[in-house]
């Protein structure tokens, strides 16, 4: 319970994955247009997992009498899912979710995203990104769509508390061409001046001399 709703919660610290909450996406063909991110739960933080199984529970309890016809059913799908386990696809999760719970939120409405040193101020785009860590508001419902019955994990506000190592695998520019550009690569030596080669303007320069690529050390 946060603020004194039974069906909220306010996250410890966890990391973010999957970070989608600058502009909405559609996740399926047909679906809404919804903004999410994907939490990874600490199995250390006994605190967050309590609230959130207590969260569903009661959010279970209203969908019986407000969207399951007061009957609960035998079986309900829930939005929490063992990073050790293997995704509701079969396929496992990736190395990342280990020693986590994972659970991913949505929401139609745009989330705040702020920093710890300022709540009044949100955050530019460049600083949101899969990898930093947070706290995150969010509440659960329950559903009942095409005959599947269970409890949604709706998103609040997300509150980024330190920077991570990045989960999207992508390199800035600079890391990646760190060894080119005026310096030699790591392990590269210039190779042996070819016979007959001469730079343009040098004594003994031909245009029938066959140029050396310095990189490959083969004929232009």
């Amino acid at each position: 319970m946060y603020q004194n709703d039974p069906m909220k919660v306010l996250t410890g610290e966890v990391r973010l994955s999957f970070v989608n909450v600058i502009t909405p996406r559609v996740a399926q063909q047909g679906g809404e247009a919804k903004y999410s991110v994907t939490l990874l739960i600490p199995k250390s933080d006994a605190a967050t997992k309590a609230d959130i199984d207590a969260s569903m529970a009661a959010a279970a309890q209203d969908a019986t009498a407000k969207v399951w016809n007061g009957a609960r059913p035998a079986q309900i799908r829930v939005a929490l899912h063992d990073g050790d386990g293997a995704r509701p696809s079969g396929e496992p999760f990736g190395p990342e979710c280990k020693g986590h719970w994972v659970m991913t939120a949505s929401t139609k409405i745009k989330p705040q995203v702020v920093g710890i040193d300022n709540i009044n101020a949100e955050l530019s785009p460049s600083d949101i990104y899969s990898g930093m860590y947070g706290r995150v508001t969010v509440r659960f419902f329950g559903y009942s769509n095409s005959g599947n019955k269970g409890i949604g994990c709706g998103l609040g506000n997300i509150l980024k508390t330190r920077d991570g190592e990045p989960l999207a695998g992508n390199a800035s520019a600079a890391t990646d061409f760190a060894s080119v550009g005026n310096s030699q690569m790591p392990g590269f030596q210039n190779p042996a001046p070819q016979p007959g080669y001469a730079a343009p303007g040098q004594p003994g320069y031909s245009q029938h001399q066959v140029n050396i690529n310095p990189l490959t050390g083969q004929p232009l």
